[in-house]
Order: C-alpha cells, then structure tokens, then sequence
C-alpha cells in the first residue's frame, strides 16, 4: 500500500522551470514574449489543488487562485513528468470565486498518476503560477488491495483551527494511513457554525480558533459558502492530504443549515437576513460544486449520487438524502410518496439498478444519514420530528423506513449479496449488525452499517436505536455519560476504514481515532 512521494523540493523546482519555459517561449501576436520580472504579477495559488470522483479512466482536478487566469494541468505516470501530457482547463473567474477543476480523460487504470496544476493569468499572458503537485492512483480492473477511508464533520460546533493544537489533526492521521480513496459523508463545512476567536475550555485552557470574515457569521451569500469551504484549507495538513488522498464527497445538511429541507423557513433564527432555506441551499450548491473535486453529471449538473467501480472487489455508491427530501414531520406515515419521500423515486430507482448491475464483490453504500439511529429534530405543531429514516418506534417500517424496506426486499429478491453502509452525521463511532430475526421488518438478508466521525467537530454520546430493522450495536466509541460537545483536543474524533484482500476477497472494517489508534476491527467474509 506504500505510496512514493516524490521530493518537494525536486518537483517544485522542475515544475517551475517548466512553466518559466512555457512563459518565455509563447509568442502573442504584436507582442514580445512575457517575462516574469515581480512576483505580484503571478496569479497565487495559496490552497494547493484537490483529486475527486476518481475512476479507471477520469479524475477531477481542482485548484483556485486569487485573480483571473486559467488553468493548465499536466499529468504523468511518473514523478520525474516524462512523456507528460497537458491539459487546458476552464478559465477561473470571479463568476465562479476563481475556483476551476478539469476532468481528466483517457488515464491508464491502476496507474499511479502524478499532475502539477498552475494557472496562466488572463490579465497578463505567458505569465504563470508556481505549479502545485499531487498524485493520486486510478482504480483498477484487475483485483489488488485497496484501502477506503471515510468520516465527516469537519469545523462544527464551534471548533475551528487552533494551531497551538495541531490544527486539523484529523488529515493528518487519514493521510498516514495511505488509502486508496477517501470517502467525505457529509458535513464538509458547517455553514451555519460561526466561530469565535476563543473557547474556554473545562480545564480552563484556551481554544484560539483561527476565524476569518466568512466564518464570522452564518453563511448566506455565495461567497460567504465559498469562503467556507476554502477555511479547511488554510491548514497544511489539510493540503497535504489533499494532495495525496483522491476524494469522493457527498453533502449533508450543515453544508447549508442544520436539518433543512427543501421549503424550510427560518422565520424565528435572527442570524439570518435570507429566510428561505431552499434559496440558501441553492446558493451552497454551487458553491460546494466550484470548491470541491465533483463531477457534473451531463443530465444533471448539480447531481450528487453517484457510483465509483474499483474493480472486481469494490464499488462504491454514493446517495444523497439532502437534495429530494420532503419536509421532517413525524415521520409515521403508512405509504411511501408524499412526505414520506426521502431518497426519492428516480434516487430509489437509480440504487437499485446499480446495485443489481453490479459486479463487485462488496457494495459499499455511503449514505450522508444512519439507518437506524434515531436523530430528532424539533417539535412542529406540537408534535416531533425526525432528521433520518428512524422514527422512534420501533414497529413496520412507516414514514421514510417505507423506502428502505422496499430497497431491502429488492435486494433479497436479486440476490444482492456483501453490501455494507457507511456514515457519518451523528459524531461518534459505532459499529451496528442488522438481521431479520431481531427485526419488525424480516424481508431482507443481514448486513453491517458502520458510522465514523467527527473528524474535527464536537462529539457527543450514542443515539438510540430504532429496532424495525434488527439493529445491534457490536461496538460505541463512547459512553452514555459523556458530557455533550467535546473539543477536538479529547481525542474523540474517529474515521472509519475498509481493507479489502485480493487473495481471500475477505473486507476487515476498522474504527480508529484522531491519534490513529484502532479502536474496533471485524473481518468480514464474502458470501458467494
């Protein structure tokens, strides 16, 4: 799994005196060639570059500087750049808050891949960025190890940046553990989390958050969702990763407001000028598309569910229970459609056909939301409401557990074997085993659902379980007893790993904390 990473110093310096080159050799009709003579005259690339939504053949490739330019992506399959190909990307402008990405085409599966991205600025031609370097590793078509992680929460609750304290530590330990790809369940930013210069912390020590304009506040405005999403990147470790790590992400709700939905009012929250929820989720869309590696889907542009073959032993799908969601109400309805929709018929559709097309050996369903925890929202018209699929009950699947039970049974019609679930969202690790003997609900075969984070967000002690499906818990990461809201500094972030073996197909699920500390492990065997 070992990933050489190649020197720095030697590839910055080759990368520069490539683009020097490229500056002094173009000619522009009536006029000399341009040479570099300031360094205010180069467009700055102070975020580094971002690899997602990584295929056998295709990669997006992401940068973002500080003024009109273009950018420019080379690639090759080894570090020293020969027989490197160039690819010219879209024009990063203000429209778009100076964030560009290319996609990638034509790469050689199972290859490592080295890119340098730069951008050329528009307002001076010929005159170029210093050069920001990455790699990442196409997925394969023949089987070999692969290694996934995931987790979510990032920058919530009020904890942000202290570099006294290591910064997001979290990235960190994710990079060190070498994965394939990185799976974000949600929660990137957390738009409605305003920090504060300083925290007290219960020892009497000091948070010193590090806080700029746009996390001063609420996020409302497109560049004030941008501004977001660039906070994280400001930790080098952050970049580091990044660099190293392809990405595939999804969104939750604090990409734009905690609990919303499609229609949601926020009449009663004084933070905001702009009430429409709906008008605010639209705005952080586009901006969760410019500032992060996404594929645009050509039916859809703003789709976020999605499907990633890693061969014969993986594939992973992506869904998306922010964008098709009706309303949280009590979540007890008797018929699926109406306000029980959350998935939604055309998502539900989708899922399952890729399920059944399938031919990897495991079927890893990442979903921004558990399965069977209970996540509550607040009273409306006096009565609870529901964020997840989980109404409380216990009881038949009612409300939005209509459509997993419809999803459930396909799967055990076709035979749809070694599926497991991965999350996030409710900021603490644990590991949960689902079977029909324990259940309300029996038409399904057994699976695994296991939950990480937070990466960098308070933690909080364990949801209750709703028993439609059979739940049980195999492990927690923590206690009931556990004050709400813990800092970073505790230790008590977590992220989740899969390792798939080649020879046996067998998958080992692990839970580890922010130290990189495993705290739970389970070897999974595949049936058929």
């Amino acid at each position: 799994m070992t990933q050489h990473r190649p020197s720095r110093r030697r590839f910055l310096g080759t990368s520069f005196a490539a683009g020097a080159g490229v500056a002094a050799s173009r000619v522009w009709p009536g006029r000399a060639p341009a040479i570099v003579t300031a360094q205010s005259m180069r467009p700055l690339v102070p975020y580094g570059a971002q690899c997602g939504d990584v295929t056998d053949a295709r990669a997006v490739i992401w940068s973002r500087t500080d003024r009109p330019a273009r950018l420019i992506v080379e690639w090759a399959t080894n570090e020293r750049f020969e027989q490197r190909r160039s690819v010219q990307g879209p024009a990063a402008l203000e429209s778009s808050g100076f964030n560009a990405s290319i996609d990638l085409h034509e790469l050689p599966a199972g290859e490592q891949i080295f890119y340098r991205a730069r951008f050329e600025s528009l307002d001076s031609p010929g005159t170029f960025s210093e050069p920001v370097e990455g790699r990442f590793r196409t997925a394969p078509w023949m089987p070999r190890p692969l290694r996934v992680v995931w987790g979510g929460d990032v920058v919530g609750q009020g904890w942000g940046i202290d570099p006294s304290r290591g910064g997001l530590r979290m990235y960190d330990a994710l990079r060190r553990a070498e994965p394939d790809v990185f799976v974000h369940s949600g929660d990137m930013i957390y738009a409605d989390g305003p920090l504060q210069a300083e925290v007290r912390l219960d020892d009497g020590s000091v948070w010193r958050n590090l806080v700029t304009e746009a996390k001063s506040k609420v996020a409302e405005t497109i560049d004030e969702f941008r501004g977001n999403f660039v906070y994280h990147l400001m930790d080098a470790q952050v970049r580091r990763f990044h660099a190293a790590v392809p990405m595939i992400a999804q969104w939750d709700d604090h990409e734009v407001v905690n609990n919303w939905f499609p229609g949601l009012r926020l009449d009663d929250d004084n933070r905001y000028q702009v009430k429409s929820a709906s008008l605010i989720a639209a705005r952080a869309k586009q901006a969760m598309f410019e500032s992060v590696p996404i594929r645009r889907a050509a039916d859809e542009a703003e789709r976020v569910y999605r499907r990633f073959p890693y061969g014969p032993l993986l594939e992973i799908f992506v869904i998306d229970l922010r964008s098709y969601r009706q309303r949280n109400t009590h979540n007890r309805q008797t018929s699926a459609g109406g306000d029980a929709t959350f998935l939604g018929l055309e998502q539900l559709a989708w899922l399952k056909a890729a399920l059944r097309d399938s031919n990897a050996t495991w079927k890893v369903i990442a979903s921004d939301m558990p399965i069977g925890l209970v996540v509550s929202d607040r009273e409306r018209e006096g009565v609870p409401t529901f964020e997840a699929w989980a109404n409380a009950d216990g009881g038949p699947p009612s409300g939005r557990e209509l459509e997993l039970a419809d999803l459930f049974a396909f799967m055990r019609r076709h035979a749809i074997r070694n599926t497991v679930w991965v999350t996030a969202d409710v900021h603490y690790a644990a590991a949960h085993h689902y079977a029909p003997e324990r259940a309300a609900f029996t038409d399904f075969d057994p699976f695994w659902e296991f939950v990480a984070g937070p990466m960098h967000a308070g933690t909080f002690g364990p949801n209750t379980l709703d028993a439609t499906f059979g739940p049980e818990v195999r492990f927690n990461s923590v206690t009931r007893d556990l004050a709400p809201n813990r800092p970073p500094s505790d230790d008590l972030q977590f992220y989740g790993q899969l390792d798939i073996d080649p020879t046996t197909r067998a998958l080992t699920v692990g839970l580890y904390d922010v130290t990189g500390r495993r705290l739970w492990t389970q070897e999974l065997a595949p049936e058929g």
